[in-house]
């Protein structure tokens, strides 16, 4: 299934790296593409830690196929109940929402252009090592459309409101070194280097118990909505569950 919607699975130990092999097309998605996603989530062997996405060719993913915009492709979707249509979408996202689950650490490696989904796709990753020449665009907005693969959420948490209003709405590319100083990008190196960039990243993750990195991601990931009182109590109850973890074993 996911080398028929332009995906390649390689699983080694605890890291598995998904592909997106479709580069005659640069890397555009369908909604193959994402139930195979999906797919992978729900099948990924307990073991894997880390899960790397990156692309083939010269683009992460230049976003929607453009088969995608006939009447048969995501216009169906305009004539579908809103049940139906709803049910659809929250299938192609959760292609892209388990890449945020606390028992994994999720690293998109991004050359090019990464625009629409492609940008979304990237977002959904806890990390963003991006290649010099990376281009992030949104843009749905322009083409009429929203973000709805679960991508508007994390941008304004990296980015701030007013400045994914600002990216959105207009439809700009924001390169590699702006992306670095807006938060987008954790690390940015040159084109030649982002795989060695990556695999370091990987084995920096790895070094820590992965039971004390699940539980960091877990109170990381839902501290923005948190008060400090509710924070703290977090803390104390995942600090002695990684002690009694620790003695006890």
């Amino acid at each position: 299934m996911t080398a028929e919607a332009g995906l390649d699975l390689l699983v080694d130990g605890p890291v598995a790296t998904i592909v997106l092999n479709r580069p005659d097309r640069l890397n555009s998605q369908t909604p193959g593409m994402w139930a195979a996603l999906r797919a992978i989530g729900e099948d990924l062997d307990p073991a894997v830690r880390v899960v790397v996405v990156r692309a083939t060719g010269r683009a992460f993913s230049a976003g929607l196929d453009r088969s995608l915009f006939a009447p048969e492709g995501i216009g169906a979707l305009a004539r579908a109940t809103d049940e139906r249509a709803d049910a659809q979408i929250r299938g192609f996202q959760a292609g892209f929402t388990w890449l945020r689950r606390p028992d994994l650490v999720s690293i998109a490696a991004v050359q090019g252009h990464a625009i629409g989904a492609g940008f979304q796709l990237a977002l959904a990753c806890d990390l963003r090592v991006l290649a010099d020449d990376a281009q992030l665009c949104m843009a749905e907005t322009s083409l009429g459309i929203v973000p709805d693969l679960a991508g508007s959420k994390p941008l304004v948490d990296a980015v701030g409101y007013s400045r994914a209003i600002e990216i959105c709405l207009t439809g700009r590319r924001v390169g590699a070194e702006e992306a670095a100083r807006l938060g987008l990008a954790t690390l940015v190196v040159r084109r030649a280097d982002l795989e060695s960039a990556t695999t370091d990243l990987v084995a920096a993750l790895l070094a820590a118990p992965a039971g004390a990195v699940r539980e960091t991601k877990a109170l990381l990931s839902g501290a923005a909505g948190r008060d400090h009182a509710e924070q703290e109590e977090l803390e104390r109850a995942a600090q002695i569950r990684r002690l009694r973890a620790l003695f006890e074993s």
